[in-house]
């Protein structure tokens, strides 16, 4: 299955869950889309609808294609600890995930768009690949031209907050993944036990 490149706020709408982590496509219009507008009403899911639909959820929040999605569902399932908490891990280790929480971009598919153009480095070597998997103390910076960039700067300057999990140097414009993240500290609107159940029923 290939990468979803269709409007993202339609897509928040129809699983009931802000993709852009900025609840603005929910808070417009709460409602699935479609030609009954609110009046339309959402149907009763199945139960394996509503597995398939937490594991839609978690994969458009992270914009992984369904094969990438699967084989971090079975590595997670070899690691210790629990299947779910530790595909939720995995995906947050990647380092477009990871240009974003550090507040280099605004939103996933933009820190996947300044990887792909060569813009991040990785322990000072420039790294191209959007999944790939950064290591716990591995420095993430932006290549010397790249710190110039307005649209990063405007992003840094508009930074709330970041997760506990990493860390920023706003001197050296660097940052890291200090440890793992815990639960609590991933995404609360995803039931990844459903996930979990959804793989179990087709693998």
């Amino acid at each position: 299955m290939s990468r979803y490149t269709g409007p993202r706020w339609k897509l928040s709408r129809r699983l009931g869950i802000s993709l852009s982590g900025t609840g603005k496509e929910i808070a417009r219009r709460n409602y699935a889309p479609g030609q009954h507008g609110p009046n339309g009403g959402r149907r009763k899911v199945s139960e394996y609808g509503q597995q398939l639909a937490e594991k839609q959820k978690l994969r458009f929040m992270y914009d992984v294609n369904e094969r990438q999605f699967r084989n971090l569902f079975n590595r997670a399932g070899k690691m210790e600890g629990i299947h779910g908490v530790n595909l939720m891990i995995l995906l947050e280790q990647r380092l477009d995930n990871l240009v974003y929480r550090l507040g280099f971009a605004s939103s996933r598919p933009q820190a996947r768009q300044l990887v792909n153009h060569g813009h991040i480095t990785v322990d000072g070597k420039r790294v191209d690949i959007p999944s790939y998997e950064v290591k716990i103390g591995q420095k993430i910076s932006l290549r010397t031209k790249s710190k110039e960039l307005a649209i990063v700067k405007d992003n840094l300057e508009n930074v709330v907050g970041r997760p506990g999990f990493v860390n920023y140097d706003e001197n050296s414009m660097e940052g890291s993944l200090v440890r793992n993240p815990e639960r609590d500290e991933l995404e609360p609107n995803i039931d990844e036990s459903l996930i979990v159940e959804y793989y179990n029923q087709i693998l």
